[in-house]
Formats: structure tokens, C-alpha cells, sequence
């Protein structure tokens, strides 16, 4: 299922992902990486903080690695609903 674009010519993950997070953040992701987890996306909203997702393996759960390495399962971080979208397109 497709969503609408609304980053304006940004990618969901930036070309220079070690940029964006600072060394605890890093730490984390490596080891999750090992586990087959993977950034989904790096949301870079004007004036507000950095937010990495990722997701395991399965594309089952998301993730946020926190600030201080912290994997945050239970994010509260608002998201696209597919079901908002599919609704969307049936109605065009």
C-alpha cells in the first residue's frame, strides 16, 4: 500500500544515516542490526527533535531509538494510517 508523500523531496532514510544520530543512537542500531532490525525511516521535522524508526525483521514492530540508545517500542509518535489512506484513494 502506497501513502502520499509529504517530505517534499526528502528520502525516508537519508544518504548519510550516521549523521543524524549521535553515538548512543548508533550503538544501538548496530547491535540491532544484528537481530535483522532496520531503519524504516529518520523523520527530520523543522524545529523539532530527530526521530529514528526502525523495525525487526519481519516489518511487525516499530521502534524508536531514543536519545540515549534507548529502544522505545511503545513510541508515541504520530503516523501516516493506512486505512486513512486506502479511504483517501477509494474516494478519488
Amino acid at each position: 500500500m502506497q501513502f502520499e508523500e509529504k517530505r517534499k523531496g526528502k528520502q525516508p532514510i537519508p544518504d548519510d544515516v550516521m549523521g543524524y544520530l549521535n553515538n548512543a543512537q548508533l550503538n544501538t542500531y548496530h547491535l540491532l542490526q544484528k537481530f535483522g532490525w532496520s531503519i524504516k525511516f529518520i523523520r527530520r521535522a523543522m524545529f523539532q527533535r530527530i526521530v529514528c524508526a526502525v523495525t525487526n525483521q519481519q516489518n511487525t514492530t516499530l521502534a524508536v531509538i531514543e536519545d540515549d540508545g534507548f529502544l522505545n517500542r511503545q513510541p508515541d509518535i504520530p503516523l501516516r494510517s493506512a486505512k486513512n489512506q486506502a479511504d483517501n484513494n477509494f474516494n478519488r
